[in-house]
């Protein structure tokens, strides 16, 4: 479980294909201090550390993760938003977030405004009941709110310090990211849409 609150920019420095899994390899701030087996959010993805090496740290991406995320489009030198998991007891900054991507949004507009930037996504229209004004989503492994909800676009605005601390300073207009709607409004959304079948 993490709360969508970036804790270091990651940069790729190796990958590696492996019988239809990808092994990324990231030098980050906190990689030393990662353990085997730890589950880190990378790009909004809950990935197991597999392997530490001084500041580097390995994880492996399954066919299964790499079909319904982003991941699949990285390269070596791009870098990854990255977040452990987080600790009973402390300040949920964000909000809840399991780290299991739903799929992933285009990124079709990017602009400056008084300071801050707001960033429009395009997404799947089956997903327009998991959306709220002023609701949470999580993109990219980043904790936001939404805003101006259309048939098949949402907006979010980024301020300075997240801009300069997350890969958001390198998305830009048809990229894909990773999307990861609220824990919440999907279990009343499956709860309805049971309801309504029977």
């Amino acid at each position: 479980m993490f709360t969508g609150i970036v804790e270091s920019l990651g940069k790729i420095t190796n990958i590696n294909l492996e019988e239809g899994n990808v092994d990324f390899t990231i030098k980050s701030s906190i990689s030393k201090e990662l353990k085997i087996d730890q589950s880190v959010s990378h790009n909004g993805v809950c990935l197991t550390v597999v392997d530490v090496k001084n500041d580097t740290h390995t994880v492996t991406a399954v066919k299964e993760t790499l079909d319904k995320s982003s991941l699949k489009n990285f390269n070596e030198g791009d870098s990854m938003n990255l977040e452990r998991a987080m600790k009973l007891g402390e300040r949920l900054d964000g909000h809840m977030v399991q780290g299991h991507v739903d799929g992933v949004a285009k990124c079709i507009e990017v602009n400056l405004n008084e300071g801050s930037w707001i960033y429009k996504f395009e997404f799947d229209k089956n997903w327009q009941s998991l959306l709220i004004e002023k609701g949470s989503v999580c993109i990219n492994g980043v904790s936001l709110t939404v805003f101006g909800i259309n048939d098949n676009t949402f907006c979010v605005t980024i301020i300075p310090y997240t801009f300069e601390n997350t890969s958001f300073k390198e998305l830009k207009p048809g990229d894909l990211v990773n999307i990861e709607f609220d824990m919440i409004g999907k279990y009343l959304s499956r709860f309805y849409q049971l309801k309504n079948n029977n």
